[in-house]
């Protein structure tokens, strides 16, 4: 007979799996990590898992976009606090910190972020898209701030900074620090 779970366990459950998903993604990749292997750690069985997500795909678009959210989230609550360059170049420290913690965000060039997105349905592309396009516009879209460059450039720096964390373990000295020195220096010239 199959268990059926109150709404309060289907919450728990559906957080279990997302955070499973996430830890395994992170070291495991895409396509190392199995749906039985997140079930184990949620404690329900792999026909329970269809219940709470449609496919493995619909899990990990579902925790990336989730992770964004979060990141673009945290970020905005920096910037509405220090209303000024010093804001956006703490909040591009938080974003560089979360990227840190979760390589499936700048690892969407690879061969397994390629397997995923060729696995999504159009709607679940397109949302991941849209997430990402909603954290770029948080550096570029504030009324109080005003680029001293060229917008397109000053989008690619920041991206460039933020992508330099694929070379963090090639670097002679923390990454973190050298991030935040960055920043901390390009921050004037970018913004006025």
């Amino acid at each position: 007979m199959a268990r059926s779970f109150t709404e309060h366990d289907k919450e728990n459950i559906k957080r279990s799996l997302q955070e499973a998903c996430k830890q395994s993604w992170t070291k495991y990749g895409y396509k190392k990590t199995n749906v039985d292997d997140l079930c184990r750690q949620a404690g329900i069985s792999k026909g329970a898992f269809y219940l709470f997500f449609e496919s493995k795909e619909a899990l990990f678009c579902e925790v990336l976009c989730q992770v964004q959210e979060q990141i673009y989230s945290a970020a905005s609550e920096v910037i509405a606090k220090h209303k000024d360059k010093y804001g956006v170049a703490e909040a591009l420290k938080l974003v560089y910190r979360e990227y840190d913690k979760n390589n499936f965000l700048y690892d969407s060039y690879s061969t397994d972020f390629g397997v995923l997105m060729n696995r999504l349905s159009e709607e679940q592309a397109d949302k991941i898209k849209e997430s990402g396009r909603l954290s770029q516009q948080l550096f570029f879209s504030q009324p109080y701030l005003k680029f001293r460059v060229d917008a397109d450039l000053a989008i690619a720096v920041i991206y460039s900074l933020i992508m330099n964390i694929k070379n963090k373990d090639t670097l002679p000295y923390s990454h973190m620090e050298t991030f935040d020195f960055m920043i901390d220096h390009l921050i004037e010239s970018l913004y006025e």
